[in-house]
């Protein structure tokens, strides 16, 4: 059976999957393209598979076939795809391991998207996202992400009461700040520690600076005023891991 009507109720649900408020009411997402589609279902995390009629997907887990008609409705890229796949959210909902990285209100996809991946890479345990953080299931998100996001803790936690238990743990907690702030090349105990990256035009909150034990800044030339936070994020960590 190939579903070939805008107006099947499955396709309905699948379309509403794109706003926020859909997603958190079912606990459910969708990702878009074959790669994706693969990440999660290693991850077990697939509930069904929809495919583009007459593309072969070896993954055993239910598939329903659509036209190309209906794959354009339910995915929000631009050329058609060869796989959605619906998905139940992570259940993700502690703070482990001893590198931490928090993110106070970033706002666009693709600077979330980047700082996952290099979390992944530089070995960061948990990913604190503040309640007003893009959302980690916007498809934008995860296609940055390029699946990372499978394999890494992520939750959504009020920062001030993340940091008051990460500093229950003993474990240092770094802002970022370019004015009286370390150079992150000068930390010499990495095995441990909390590093807050704030959003893209207003930086860390200062009520939330005033709660870290030191402020980190990366030493570059005068002529940069600043750095994306993404570009940044991602120095901080693998200087942090070296």
């Amino acid at each position: 059976m190939i579903i070939t009507s805008l107006e099947n109720n499955k396709i309905k649900d699948l379309v509403k999957l794109q706003t926020k408020k859909y997603r958190d009411n079912t606990n459910t997402f969708l990702v878009e393209g074959e790669h994706l589609a693969e990440e999660v279902y290693k991850a077990g995390i697939v509930k069904e598979l929809f495919v583009l009629e007459g593309t072969k997907i070896d993954l055993n887990i239910p598939i329903t076939y659509v036209s190309s008609e209906v794959m354009k409705k339910i995915s929000t890229t631009d050329t058609v795809i060869d796989v959605v796949a619906l998905c139940e959210k992570l259940d993700n909902k502690e703070i482990i391991g001893n590198k931490i990285l928090l993110l106070d209100d970033i706002q666009d996809p693709g600077n979330l998207g980047t700082i996952i991946r290099s979390s992944v890479a530089f070995n960061v345990d948990t990913i604190i996202l503040s309640p007003n953080t893009v959302d980690l299931y916007n498809p934008k998100v995860l296609r940055a992400t390029q699946g990372m996001f499978c394999h890494i803790n992520i939750i959504t936690m009020d920062l001030f009461e993340a940091i008051d238990t990460i500093k229950n743990k003993g474990i240092s907690v770094y802002g970022t700040n370019v004015n009286n702030g370390l150079d992150v090349r000068s930390i010499s105990d990495t095995s441990s520690y909390a590093l807050i990256m704030g959003n893209e035009g207003n930086g860390v909150k200062k009520e939330i600076q005033d709660m870290c034990d030191k402020n980190l800044y990366i030493s570059m030339n005068s002529k940069a005023e600043s750095l994306n936070v993404g570009v940044a994020c991602s120095i901080l960590l693998y200087e942090l891991e070296k």
